[in-house]
């Protein structure tokens, strides 16, 4: 199923069909500040293997990460974190990056590797940040990518659809996607170190 949606005036309507389907233990694929994503609710582990399979990722040894809707929503699943960490998040989100925080236990155990840590995104889109809310439980995020040399991530979400109709449950149309991922940044040390680069500058914020 394919559903436009969009993001300057999210449809309630619409936006309460993916809930449902995510409820439901359905698996999506929604649009974000960066790239397409593909994921489903963090608490239906026959949902994450769903996701992982489709992906061709190892669900033990993968490091998912998830969509929060807000601040208050990440401190439920992280250590605490000093106030210069909160204070740069503050101005960073919502916006392109993923965040690696030290997990709390409220982590389903899926998603946090051995190493206990968890990346953690407030993507700048109205469309998934709504549907997290609505939710009421943060969402799995896996990229969608494409098989062309060229372009690493698949923008279109006509041909998203056309590839993955057989294999999730939902696609929401929320315009061309970008084909740059987040900055992934790990800042369980206390200091904002850039694992990967990607569209958002976390200088700016600092």
């Amino acid at each position: 199923m394919l559903i436009k949606i969009y993001e300057d005036n999210p449809n309630a309507k619409a936006i309460a069909q993916a809930v449902d389907i995510l409820k439901k233990g359905g698996v999506i694929i929604y649009p974000t500040d960066t790239v397409y994503g593909i994921g489903c609710d963090i608490t239906n582990h026959k949902a994450i293997e769903r996701v992982c399979q489709i992906r061709g990722l190892n669900p033990d040894k993968s490091n998912l990460s998830f969509i929060c809707y807000d601040l208050t929503e990440i401190s439920s699943f992280t250590k605490p974190f000093d106030t210069t960490v909160f204070r740069v998040l503050k101005k960073a989100l919502p916006g392109p990056f993923t965040f690696i925080f030290n997990a709390s236990g409220q982590v389903p155990k899926l998603l946090s590797s051995k190493k206990k840590t968890v990346g953690i995104r407030v993507p700048n889109n109205n469309i998934v940040r709504e549907i997290v809310k609505e939710l009421g439980n943060p969402i799995i995020t896996s990229s969608i990518h494409d098989e062309d040399e060229i372009i690493e991530y698949s923008t279109d979400p006509e041909l998203i659809h056309e590839k993955y109709k057989e294999l999730v449950d939902l696609v929401i149309d929320g315009g061309y996607g970008d084909n740059v991922a987040s900055t992934v940044i790990d800042v369980t040390s206390g200091d904002f170190e850039v694992i990967r680069e990607g569209k958002g500058d976390i200088e700016d914020y600092l």
